[in-house]
């Protein structure tokens, strides 16, 4: 679905929310008062638009490096594939990863189809939370490497124009 196929109201609160939604404890009510909606109206569409692919999904994003996890490291695993819908989720659940997927290998310089963005306090603490996913993935993991950040970079979705 495209932006252009919003209504009016679908986008003055894709608008209001684009940037994330209030810090406050009735986040959906200070839009909905924004807007001149209900708040029940405002998460009922909101809803509909995450269920048809418009918006991607709702969740806390934190700033890592506002925490202090200025240790981040994506760890990329050669993990053997039959293995894999198992293995994923149990390394997407461990509490140092934010980020855990599937990709497709590149053979032959690119053997990795399982990517775990690791966070830490230091790179010993990102390396002990690697040898833990490494522990995990056991004999089904063939090898793995650690590719470190080195810069922030603004990550932002699509933002509709006023």
């Amino acid at each position: 679905m495209t932006a252009s196929a919003l209504d009016a109201t679908d986008r003055a609160i894709v608008r209001a929310t684009q940037a994330g939604l209030p810090l406050c404890r009735e986040p959906y009510q200070v839009v909905a008062e924004q807007l001149g909606l209900a708040a029940t109206d405002v998460m009922e569409r909101m809803r509909r638009m995450l269920e048809r692919g418009v918006i991607r999904r709702i969740a806390a994003v934190p700033n890592h490096y506002a925490l202090g996890y200025t240790a981040n490291g994506m760890s990329v695993w050669d993990v053997e594939d039959a293995r894999l819908a198992e293995l994923g989720p149990a390394v997407g659940a461990l509490p140092s990863v934010s980020h855990c997927y599937r990709r497709p290998r590149r053979p032959p310089d690119w053997p990795y189809n399982l990517f775990a963005m690791v966070h830490g306090h230091s790179r010993d603490e990102v390396e002990a939370e690697v040898a833990r996913i490494a522990a995990l993935l056991g004999p089904a993991c063939r090898a793995h490497e650690v590719l470190y950040s080195t810069a922030i970079l603004k990550k932002t979705g699509l933002r509709l124009g006023g």
